[in-house]
């Protein structure tokens, strides 16, 4: 049985608004959950049992998954206190059902990669690994940890973030898939926070074990904030990305439910959620628009989110900005990138713009 964790018990703080009520692996992405774009890629690499590692608003994952086929068993292991990545990794691994050296598939729950994870697999299998970490090339890693590896691929070392270009030894940095030997997963400490990366695989480098790197151009995109968020989705859409649950590349996914005006231009791998309408002469381009949000006549949003149940007033304009739920911009508005508005909030016609505005003062002086 071939077997996978992912680690979903992150908080998403610099995606909110959006998961202020929602975790971030179950954002929608391209018409989907995002998590649900990972099971089915997992399911097509033949895994047939999943470990969900929760923590913030572990109880939605369950309501998620309550109806969802048996051809996947899903286990929920629940974090009450901080256990850090490599704790959070073992605290799941409790819950595993293969034998002791059976390879274990464990995905970061807000990567989109473009990653052959049966590939991924066999390369592990035929080195005999103790563990392979799926590595990914960056034109600046001056923001990312890095993994310099020899001409086999064997890991050298982990390193922190370089300060300098001198620094840069490598253009490699984790791309947040791994595969571990079962028994290698046993042997992290339990019951304490525990880094994966500053702590087990430097460990495992150490100590001499069978650390490999499996590099690869293929895609790759953290979507941890909301512009990373936003092209992710766009790129599903547009074919850019693959996802089993993307049947076919397109300048908008738009759902049977949502009223689109015939003047709208919806473009750029946008997403339009169930019961939306968007208005005459409405430009959408590489955006997400959730469910039950209308848009008004001549408003443009460009690379932005607007989460569900929010309005748009006519001739508003939107430009990376983050609009949560049940929300209301007025007419004529401006929001500057990234503007985040929480949810629930009002701003009234032309309360917000970079450009001036003709319209009359209404207070007495």
């Amino acid at each position: 049985m071939q077997e996978a964790i992912i680690l979903v018990g992150g908080k998403g703080t610099r995606l909110r608004p959006l998961t202020n009520h929602t975790p971030k692996p179950l954002l929608n992405v391209a018409g989907s959950s995002f998590i649900r774009h990972q099971i089915a890629k997992l399911m097509d690499a033949g895994v047939e049992h999943v470990v969900f590692a929760t923590s913030y608003l572990a109880s939605l994952f369950e309501e998620e998954f309550k109806d969802f086929s048996q051809e996947l068993k899903i286990s929920y292991a629940v974090e009450t206190v901080p256990l850090g990545t490599g704790g959070a990794i073992r605290n799941a691994a409790r819950l595993l059902r293969g034998p002791v050296d059976a390879p274990v598939l464990i995905l970061n729950g807000d990567i989109l990669s473009g990653l052959d994870l049966r590939d991924v697999l066999e390369r592990h299998t035929a080195r005999e690994a103790d563990v392979t970490l799926h590595l990914t090339r960056v034109s600046d890693p001056r923001a990312f940890g890095l993994v310099p590896t020899d001409e086999s691929g064997r890991v050298l070392s982990f390193l922190e973030k370089p300060k300098t270009q001198e620094e840069c030894v490598t253009d490699q940095i984790n791309a947040g898939c791994y595969v571990f030997r079962r028994s290698v997963l046993d042997s992290i400490p339990t019951g304490r926070e525990v880094s994966v990366e500053q702590e087990t695989f430097p460990g495992l480098v150490a100590e001499g074990r069978r650390v490999y790197g499996h590099t690869t151009d293929d895609y790759w995109r953290d979507l941890g904030t909301p512009l990373a968020f936003v092209h992710g989705s766009a790129d599903l859409v547009t074919g850019r990305a693959t996802s089993p649950l993307v049947a076919r590349s397109g300048e908008a996914l738009i759902h049977p439910t949502a009223a689109v005006d015939p003047t709208a231009r919806v473009t750029g791998g946008s997403t339009i959620g169930p019961h939306a309408v968007i208005g005459p002469r409405v430009i959408v381009d590489r955006s997400i628009i959730g469910g039950n949000v209308r848009v008004a006549e001549g408003a443009q949003i460009h690379e932005s989110v607007v989460d569900h149940d929010s309005s748009i007033g006519s001739e508003s304009f939107l430009r990376e900005a983050v609009v949560g739920c049940h929300a209301h911009v007025g007419a004529q508005n401006e929001l500057p990138a990234q503007l985040r508005l929480s949810c629930g909030i009002r701003i009234p016609a032309q309360g917000v713009r970079v450009s001036g505005t003709a319209v009359a003062c209404p207070t007495v002086h």
